[in-house]
């Protein structure tokens, strides 16, 4: 969902809280497709034992979304367990006593687990009951600081740097964008000119999905009768946001609030879409609930680890699609003909959107202090406007998404990064970089496993 997922601008205007999914009606439950091959999977022993707490999870992910609106993220198992959740759910409290149930039959079970699939598949349920409870500690009232809900949640621990840390990224954007007047106004002005007409949203968003996805195909199969829909809606505190719906599909929205720039067109295509979160759903779909009859991955709640890989791979799937000058490349020939923007007669607009990345993690301390009580609203705002180089209105939307979500916010630049030097480590060529990638969206892959593997 929401996933969500930075780039040519900064975390907010690349992701601008662009999220992996949401709940969503089931099309189907997890039989497996026609086109989808039988294969011999692996059962030991304990596979009987570490499936009985799968569906123990499964049921108590369900009813937990009873407790909180956009909790879970997607779902497309048998629809009568959604059915039997919303008819008689347990309360929180016993919820979170059925998580750490859960997790202690998990730390009973893992150490005698000899397979490698099935010690990373009880990894993954540990790491998500511990979400679990930790989300449902929260619906009742608890609150922890930035750091130890971001790490309880989403299983890493952000190290933030303090804002004085970016100042002379913005001294460098000073040289690109030389006046008067505070430098995010300036900022704003000048990427105002390369904003995309509504009557040229869809054109230009049907060509750049297009190619982010042949670039993805060319790298990673996909299955045969994939598919997504794409709308364009208004009045939500994200940019863009996948609605994985199950059976290869997904509704894919963009948010029109704010005028909506060039840069965003491959940015989203990547990250909604391919290798995004559209290919990431796919292929959990298909090699783990189809393929190993893992059935847990038939829901995702959005407060899980499962989110830090879904918008890390999302957000970094953008460079891997179009390295180096190719981006600026497909904008220049391609997509600004198609939106009818007149191409720049030299680089300082791409130089300028590369230059702004390096404010990204500007956005993760301003979240930290505001979560944690150390600055208001309006300074959060302010603080917005001056290190993600936005007007009040961006900022504004901002701030509300990190209302909405909280700690979410680590999950792309930090997760882009992780996956990033998972992906790039030994500095492979790009066959092998695509292999890699492959593997993290088809499998458990936890934070951690980034660090190990």
């Amino acid at each position: 969902m929401i996933r969500h997922r930075i780039s040519a601008a900064s975390l907010f205007l690349i992701t601008g809280a662009a999220l992996a999914g949401c709940s969503a009606a089931p099309k189907g439950g997890i039989e497996s497709p026609a086109n989808v091959a039988s294969i011999e999977v692996r059962r030991t022993p304990l596979s009987p034992a570490i499936d009985a707490i799968s569906d123990a999870y499964l049921r108590l992910t369900l009813e937990a979304g009873t407790h909180e609106a956009g909790y879970i993220d997607a779902y497309y198992g048998p629809p009568e367990l959604m059915d039997a959740a919303k008819a008689a759910p347990r309360d929180k409290a016993a919820l979170i006593s059925e998580a750490q149930s859960l997790m202690q039959r998990l730390d009973s079970l893992g150490p005698r687990v000899t397979d490698k699939m099935e010690k990373r598949r009880v990894a993954f349920l540990r790491a998500q009951l511990r979400a679990a409870e930790t989300r449902l500690l929260m619906m009742q009232g608890e609150r922890f600081s930035f750091a130890d809900e971001a790490e309880r949640l989403f299983g890493v621990r952000p190290t933030l740097h303090p804002l004085s840390h970016y100042d002379p990224a913005l001294a460098r954007i000073e040289a690109l964008v030389p006046g008067d007047g505070p430098l995010a106004d300036r900022v704003e002005t000048y990427l105002d000119a390369f904003t995309i007409t509504k009557d040229r949203l869809r054109p230009v968003f049907d060509a750049a999905i297009a190619r982010c996805r042949s670039r993805s195909a060319a790298h990673i199969p996909m299955p045969a009768d994939e598919s997504f829909r794409l709308e364009f809606v208004t009045d939500k505190s994200w940019s863009g946001y996948n609605y994985y719906q199950g059976n290869y599909h997904s509704l894919i929205e963009v948010n029109t609030d704010l005028p909506i720039r060039l840069s965003r067109a491959l940015d989203l295509g990547c990250h909604e879409g391919y290798p995004g979160h559209h290919l990431f759903n796919m292929k959990l779909e298909e090699k783990l609930v189809h393929e190993r009859g893992w059935k847990e991955f038939s829901v995702y709640p959005l407060y899980s680890p499962q989110s830090l890989i879904a918008e890390g791979s999302a957000n970094y799937g953008i460079s891997l699609s179009f390295p180096g000058p190719a981006k600026a490349e497909n904008e220049r020939d391609i997509l600004m003909p198609i939106a009818g923007i007149a191409v720049p007669a030299d680089n300082r607009y791409w130089e300028l959107l590369d230059a702004m990345k390096a404010l990204s993690g500007a956005r993760l301390t301003i979240a930290q202090q505001y979560l944690d009580g150390e600055i208001d609203r309006d300074t959060a705002i302010a603080l917005t406007q001056k290190y993600q180089l936005v007007s009040a209105k961006r900022a504004a939307q901002s701030v509300s998404f990190t209302d909405q979500y909280r700690s979410y916010v680590i999950n792309y630049g930090l997760g882009e990064a992780m996956v990033r030097a998972h992906v790039e480590r030994g500095d492979p060529g790009r066959d092998e970089m695509w292999r890699r990638m492959a593997h993290i969206v088809s499998e458990p892959t936890l934070p951690s496993d980034l660090k190990t593997r």
